[in-house]
């Protein structure tokens, strides 16, 4: 299978460069899901193939694939399409049917460009955790809003257990009508984060600094969280997978009240967002009511360096900013990691830029990157930077302004954040987008929405092309 690396750097967390899911998955019209997808053998059977079916429907594709003698692995709806294995020797017959659009394989890769590189820049005063207070999340916070009764779904490599988050990480049923504490789709046996990066970006995004006396708060310390485990204990996953991981978040947004999923992945495919099969299944989700948060990617300083989904114009894209551990604007810099833009077709990305330099968040105690870069804080925290924290610290500004906005729909999200954040005092226009997310401003936006005249891209292009 196609296999995504999660970015890293000396001493600090980077950007996932790229994730994905596999699961059995209740379609997107299902009123009442059933069940969370349990984690499938990650090789393929004896004398098949591995691949992606595509179809009218996923109903269709399936039955197609049964025709032939294959086995569906999970329906993949968002994208018309089911997983599977298919005899080698049955292979051609299937791509030849009059009811199939497409047959790609699913073969392992890595996704180049994810690694940040060392810093050069010296904090003011090390460590500290000030992003909640530069995005003015810290002003929401003090009027209630703190995320409660919101959930964001993290696609990533699992959260650990970690006093800051207690009782926030949202049980999931499994198929047997056991409680887990993830949807776990990464192949591995745990829900426990092996890799390190998914638990740093749970506590950015709702880490209530119980475990400091409050001093490393995340965003939103009152949301809840849902991990979508997709990423194994070496940083990789795989594409297809991801696409199971959105199916599987808008499956179930009503159940567990999903109204943000951080996607701090990305490809490097260059295949165009109006048919990436990608592009299509977040832009799905964000029809469904779930606004789609993802990095830049860590691939700066060059132009034109946003990652997939990033460049996708539906979603809120994420660059990032290094505040040297400082609430004021004026001596922020612009790390070189982040990427710029425009994206593909000329998309105006990022769309908004969040802190993501020098920022303190919760371990993953034992994990690779805990091991292989130890750079503890107070025990339970650590230090990191890449696009990935400065979409978490964006996630987690959404979820405060859905908690003081309940009927905020994700277009209208997006033009608040938009249209009040404050200008960067940096020289590149093409990396920081509209600005610094402000939350507090963003509850006084004038009325408008985003996305106005744009128009759903059809999938229809290669997933093999969107890695």
């Amino acid at each position: 299978m196609p296999r995504l690396r999660v970015g890293r750097r000396r001493g600090h967390l980077a950007a996932v460069t790229a994730t994905t899911a596999l699961a059995l998955l209740a379609p997107l019209a299902s009123a009442a899901p059933a069940a969370s997808p349990a984690p499938e053998p990650t090789s393929a059977l004896e004398g098949t193939d591995r691949v992606i079916v595509r179809a009218a429907t996923a109903a269709v594709a399936r039955a197609a694939v049964l025709a032939v003698g294959g086995h569906v692995r999970f329906d993949l709806p968002i994208v018309d399409g089911v997983a599977a294995d298919v005899p080698v020797v049955a292979v051609a017959a299937l791509a030849r049917r009059s009811d199939v659009r497409a047959v790609t394989p699913d073969a392992r890769m890595t996704v180049q460009g994810g690694v940040a590189p060392e810093d050069t820049i010296e904090a003011s005063v090390a460590p500290r955790s000030v992003y909640p207070e530069v995005v003015r999340a810290d002003r929401l916070a003090a009027k209630g809003w703190r995320g409660a009764g919101v959930t964001v779904a993290l696609l990533d490599t699992g959260i650990s257990g970690t006093p800051d988050l207690a009782g926030r990480v949202l049980p999931i049923t499994d198929l047997a009508g056991t409680l887990q504490p993830c949807v776990n789709l990464s192949g591995e046996p745990t829900c426990a984060d092996g890799y390190g990066h998914g638990t740093f970006l749970a506590g950015i995004i709702a880490g209530d600094g119980t475990a400091s006396d409050g001093r490393y708060l995340g965003v939103a310390p009152g949301a809840d969280l849902v991990s979508i485990k997709v990423g194994a204990s070496d940083g990789s996953a795989d594409v297809s997978n991801v696409l199971a991981g959105i199916q599987w978040a808008v499956s179930f947004r009503d159940r567990y009240d999903i109204r943000v999923l951080n996607l701090s992945l990305g490809t490097t495919s260059t295949q165009s967002w109006e048919v990436d099969p990608l592009n299509y299944a977040v832009e799905r989700a964000w029809a469904e009511g779930i606004a789609v948060v993802v990095a830049a990617s860590n691939r700066g300083p060059a132009p034109g360096t946003i990652s997939k989904p990033g460049d996708d114009p539906y979603v809120i894209t994420v660059g990032a900013t290094d505040d040297l551990t400082t609430v004021r604007l004026g001596d922020d810099v612009l790390p070189d990691f982040s990427a710029r833009g425009p994206a593909p077709e000329d998309v105006a990305k990022p769309d908004v830029v969040a802190p993501g330099g020098h920022i303190v968040s919760l371990r993953a105690i034992g994990s690779a990157i805990d091991e292989e870069f130890p750079n503890v804080i107070d025990g339970t925290y650590r230090q990191g930077s890449g696009t990935s924290m400065s979409a978490a610290v964006v996630s987690g500004v959404a979820a405060a302004i859905f908690s003081a906005r309940p009927k905020v729909t994700p277009d209208r999200l997006k033009y608040m954040l938009a249209e009040t954040a404050r200008p960067v005092a940096v020289p590149e226009p093409e990396a920081v987008g509209r600005g610094m997310v402000d939350a507090r401003a963003a509850l006084r936006a004038p009325h408008g929405k985003a996305n106005l005249g744009l128009t759903m891209g059809s999938g229809l292009g290669s997933l093999e092309k969107s890695r």
